[in-house]
């Protein structure tokens, strides 16, 4: 078995050990944005014009026309000359992934599940944030809670990242999402659904960041369009589908018979009609997916959890030569 095969996710939970190993696969990777950049000073790059940036460039003898908040007053008085600092503008742009760990995320039969794979691509982008220099943030969520990463350029944000979905995937135990449990006032918590967790992150991505929303879209409607067209008039989206090949097709000599673990039930899985009214199924939710993509100008890319995940993300993401 070859290296790049290892690297690829396996199994029904993530390990942390090959989340971190995602650094080394992630280095190629570099998260160009998909539109034109809003303002000169947005972009992962550092640009050539100087003025009241970030980081420091040099002092030199003060020209007319010069900001006085940029004199070196210790400079000037141990001179007697009139100095000033210049700075280098710092064109960023910060990263914000959203990454579903919702219970019907907790099923795949190739390789690894749905939620060990959508991990190990945030873990990828996260790692290409850091290599590339860019603040990175995020917002991982559950059946009913959520948990924010603050945005900073360090590689503690991408631990943080780690240790959430970790931790998230770690509480997964079927593709049914449990019966809450009650709150301290007696009250049920409501289950997150897609619109409200982009409400959410409406909140927390700023204006020109790049935001990957990692998920399988089981229940994007028109409620969640909206908050998909609010979230594209200020950042740069990319949506990432996840899903499993038994989702799309399904192909039995033999009647299966299922079980929620109360009931069974029997599905003419060997029948034709049968094998194409579920496949149409899928290909009616990634046609809708797919529309919205279109109609709000926003990238969609789409792995299966057999797929090549690097190969994948180095095609869409990979740097150029």
């Amino acid at each position: 078995m070859s290296d790049k095969q290892d690297l690829n996710p396996r199994g029904a939970y993530t390990e942390l050990a090959s989340l971190l190993r995602c650094r080394f696969s992630a280095q190629d990777l570099k998260l160009f944005a998909h539109r034109p950049a809003r303002s000169l000073l947005s972009g992962g790059e550092r640009t050539r014009f100087r003025g009241r940036g970030m980081d420091f460039e040099e002092v030199r003898l003060y020209q007319p026309g010069d900001d006085i908040r940029s004199i070196d007053w210790r400079v000037t008085a141990r001179t007697q000359v009139a100095h000033t600092k210049i700075f280098r503008e710092e064109r960023e742009r910060p990263v914000f992934m959203v990454v579903d760990q919702r219970s019907p995320l907790f099923f795949g039969s190739t390789r690894c599940f749905k939620s060990v794979l959508a991990a190990h691509i945030a873990a990828l982008l996260g790692w290409a944030a850091l290599a590339n220099g860019d603040r990175l943030g995020a917002l991982v969520f559950g059946d009913y809670d959520q948990r924010d990463v603050r945005p900073r350029r360090s590689k503690h944000a991408v631990l943080e990242l780690l240790h959430q979905l970790q931790d998230y995937n770690h509480r997964l135990s079927s593709p049914i999402t449990p019966a809450p449990a009650a709150l301290p006032s007696g009250q049920l918590p409501v289950a997150n659904s897609f619109s409200e967790i982009l409400a959410d992150a409406r909140r927390i991505a700023k204006p020109g960041c790049a935001l990957s929303i990692i998920s399988d879209f089981h229940d994007m409607d028109e409620s969640a369009e909206q908050q998909l067209f609010e979230l594209a008039r200020h950042t740069d989206i990319t949506l990432i589908h996840i899903y499993d090949q038994l989702e799309r097709e399904l192909i039995s000599n033999t009647a299966l018979t299922i079980s929620n673990g109360r009931e069974r039930m029997q599905l003419a899985a060997n029948e034709k009609a049968f094998q194409q009214a579920y496949k149409n199924q899928f290909d009616r939710q990634l046609a809708l997916l797919t529309t919205v993509c279109k109609r709000l100008r926003i990238p969609l890319l789409s792995y299966a959890t057999q797929d090549d995940i690097q190969d994948g993300l180095r095609k869409a993401f990979g740097r150029k030569k």
